[in-house]
């Protein structure tokens, strides 16, 4: 099997306990059939999708960024893509690859604590074989709502642009026990996708030059955060 080719594939789970396993197996499945029912049911509009399109017609490939709280809608939209994630190493992120990969992601193991320069240097060469990427950038621990690094630095050595997005969707459930407050979109509900402005870095970008355009980031989605906000209210009232 090729490197690339086993991105999209189920690893193995030889190291965790039988009953690892099996809960690994049953969170993959639950959350596989939960996203495909009620994203079904989601009737999707879009704004600012000239951003996106405008990535293409340059022949780069976007970097999706977006907050980890909007995931589940965020997965049904964008998926059989062929868009690569990286998920954590440890249980969570065994199951999360399990499920996204049966919409058609790729994963690459690795975070910001563990893995995660190999991780890069793994997307890195998938971006040059023509796989596009998507950071949950205040993932996967959080804080909530606070850009990491990780974008910047793939847009930086791919050349690439990031785009950050956002999904609202007009009714939702909050999981308000995990540290994003995971929105959870109830069924047949509305739901608008935001484009932002894609954000460039330079080749050459040092760590200031970095910072400044993680802070860009940062903005950028808070502004869509914004949006979304001022979107549902009027939708919902």
């Amino acid at each position: 099997m090729k490197a690339e080719e086993s991105i999209f594939t189920h690893a193995e789970l030889s190291e965790y306990s039988f009953q690892q396993r099996l809960l690994i197996r049953l969170a993959d499945l639950a959350f596989y059939w939960l996203i495909s029912f009620i994203g079904k049911t989601l009737n999707f509009e879009t704004e600012g999708e000239n951003h996106l399109k405008e990535i293409k017609q340059k022949g780069k490939l976007p970097i999706y960024a977006f907050w980890h709280n909007r995931i589940f809608a965020s997965t049904y939209f964008f998926r059989n893509q062929k868009i690569v994630v990286m998920t954590s190493q440890s249980f969570d992120g065994e199951y999360i690859a399990r499920f996204i990969q049966r919409f058609g992601y790729g994963a690459v193991r690795g975070s910001s604590t563990r893995g995660g320069i190999t991780a890069l240097a793994k997307m890195i060469k998938l971006m040059k074989q023509g796989f596009p990427m998507a950071f949950t950038v205040d993932g996967p621990k959080g804080p909530k709502y606070v850009a990491k690094m990780g974008a910047c630095l793939l847009a930086k050595k791919t050349q690439n642009p990031i785009l950050p997005f956002l999904i609202e969707c007009e009714n939702f459930w909050q999981i308000r026990s995990t540290w994003d407050e995971l929105q959870i979109p109830k069924p047949f509900s509305r739901a608008k996708v935001f484009f932002a402005k894609p954000i460039e870095v330079e080749a050459d970008a040092e760590d200031e030059k970095l910072e400044e355009k993680r802070l860009e980031l940062q903005g950028s989605l808070d502004e869509l955060v914004k949006l979304g906000q001022k979107w549902r209210n009027k939708e919902v009232n």
